[in-house]
């Protein structure tokens, strides 16, 4: 199995301030690869230089092989780099169904259009039920299944995804990253996942990084860094460790 996405010796920041340092970066094809770590160590900053929304210093970013560090951020995106950022994802004063067709706006299939709206009705039924309405009307976890199906709209072949559960009730967080996991399943995308929520995002997971100070202290399976409570515990902290140690026993 390849990797959808590499970096080599990536060092980014924001004009004079480094973030990011000398970071190598697998996420293989297939898989949900989750980052996790406090926030501030630089999890959202990598999903931007891939993006290529951030200086890249010095290093490289991969893409199937090719190198597209220099590659502007919209071509990254006709490439097949879906990325859904924590804000400012949907489009509140547009319907759903506008928010979905203006998320396609690069296919020109009518058919491939069609299937992919269906798609996401069968990931989302929910969502067929709003097709006229305001996505601004839609409550946190709806507005988090349109927006994944936004990306799922640009027919992508990765998706990058930034702290889908942030201000979500907490019996919306499982839901979501539930609902993650089933596209993964159901359509092979391989997703990468930037969340705060260390176990349940580990739970989806399938390969794991830990985060701190734009460095990884971790890497390897999302089951391993699971039943890693002693390295939780070091930096996430010792309420987020108790409740690996939980799911552990």
């Amino acid at each position: 199995m390849g990797n959808v996405i590499e970096t080599k010796g990536l060092n980014v920041g924001y004009g004079p301030i480094h973030v990011i340092y000398d970071l190598d970066f697998e996420a293989p094809e297939g898989e949900v690869t989750v980052i996790v770590g406090p926030n501030g160590v630089g999890k959202t900053t990598l999903l931007k230089a891939i993006m290529g929304l951030v200086t890249v210093y010095s290093g490289q970013v991969l893409f199937q092989g090719k190198d597209i560090t220099r590659v502007p951020p919209y071509e990254r995106t006709k490439m097949g780099i879906g990325y859904m950022p924590q804000v400012g994802n949907i489009f509140s004063r547009l319907t759903v169904e506008e928010n979905l067709k203006m998320a396609a706006y690069t296919i020109k299939d009518q058919k491939m259009i069609e299937d992919k709206l269906e798609l996401c009705f069968t990931l989302f039924p929910v969502l067929k039920g709003f097709l006229k309405r305001p996505a601004g009307t839609l409550s946190g976890g709806e507005r988090q299944m349109l927006a994944e199906s936004m990306v799922l709209m640009r027919d992508p072949k990765v998706m990058l995804v930034d702290e889908p559960t942030a201000g979500l009730m907490p019996k919306l967080v499982n839901d979501v990253l539930r609902k993650l996991k089933e596209m993964a399943d159901t359509t092979g995308l391989p997703i990468v996942l930037v969340e705060q929520r260390a176990r349940r995002a580990l739970e989806v997971g399938d390969v794991a990084y830990m985060m701190r100070g734009g460095r990884f202290t971790f890497k390897g399976t999302a089951q391993e860094l699971l039943n890693h409570p002693q390295l939780t515990e070091m930096y996430l902290g010792a309420v987020e460790a108790r409740e690996l140690r939980h799911v552990k026993e």
